[in-house]
This record gives C-alpha cells, sequence and structure tokens, in this order.
C-alpha cells in the first residue's frame, strides 16, 4: 500500500520571505513529482515577484482568506477570497496583497518544478544576502522562469 501524506495545520515546511511566508505543503515526494503544493501568506501592501513566465509548469492560486491583485501581462485581476487563477505555461505574471488585511493563497504546481525556488530563496537569505529583483531572478532561472521581459 503506498504510503498517504497528511500535512496538519501549521505543520509543513515552512520558508520565511520577508513580507511573505511559504508553508510547503507538497514538495513531489508523495505524488511522484507530479504536483507541488504550498500556501502563501502574503502581509498587508505585499508585491510579489518581478513578473515573469514558467516554461516548463502551470502554476495555480487559491484565494482562502483575503483578497489578492494578480497581474497577467497588463491585466489585472482584483481576486476575493474563493477565486482560483490558473496560470499556463508561458503567461507572464505575478501577484500581489494591494489590502491592509492578510492574504492567503494556495500555490500549486505542475509538476512540482517550482517548490525548490522557494528553498533556494530562503538559503539566499540565510548566507546574508537581500531579497532583490535580481536574486529573485537568478533564483527562478534554474527552474525554467524566466522575468516577463516587456513587464517585469
Amino acid at each position: 500500500m503506498a504510503d498517504v501524506s497528511v500535512v496538519g495545520p501549521g505543520a509543513g515546511e515552512s520558508i520565511q520571505l520577508g513580507p511573505t511566508r511559504m508553508r510547503i505543503l507538497e514538495d513531489g515526494s508523495t505524488t511522484g513529482h507530479r504536483l507541488g503544493i504550498g500556501e502563501i501568506t502574503l502581509a498587508p501592501y505585499t508585491d510579489g515577484p518581478p513578473q515573469h513566465q514558467h516554461a516548463r509548469h502551470d502554476e495555480g492560486f487559491y484565494v482562502v482568506s483575503g483578497a489578492a491583485r494578480f497581474t497577467v501581462g497588463e491585466t489585472e485581476y482584483d481576486t476575493p477570497d474563493g477565486t482560483l487563477v490558473m496560470i499556463p505555461p508561458g503567461a507572464p505574471h505575478t501577484f500581489a496583497d494591494p489590502t491592509d488585511g492578510v492574504t492567503v493563497l494556495l500555490n500549486t504546481f505542475t509538476p512540482d518544478l517550482y517548490v525548490n525556488y522557494f528553498r533556494n530563496l530562503r538559503d539566499v537569505i540565510a548566507d546574508g544576502r537581500p531579497l532583490t529583483p535580481e536574486s529573485t531572478i537568478d533564483a527562478m532561472s534554474r527552474y525554467a522562469t524566466e522575468p516577463a521581459a516587456d513587464f517585469a
């Protein structure tokens, strides 16, 4: 019988990235690397990464609580809780919490390729280096992701 993964409240691998926390719920080890899942908690008025595009994975965001703004190219989507946003490979995107409240997003990666990006950002901070657009883009580049040159 296959092992089942159960990650309870507060469990999982927590990575603090400035005003953003990523809690890795599934790093792909249970799913044969077909799916990775994280929970992103954004502090009020927090911007996400520079606008970027993935070459080899889909990324999904479900707004669990609060509200987020997704920017896809030149189009902005203000999304309240209960909204699902799916980003296919090649679509330039970023996200932010433009509100005065905390926003929680369930984040999926299909396949799980991008989970280690967050671990790389954690290592940048642990090495005493600041998280800058340049260090973020450098980490992205390891996972078939690049800045959306026309929108970054």
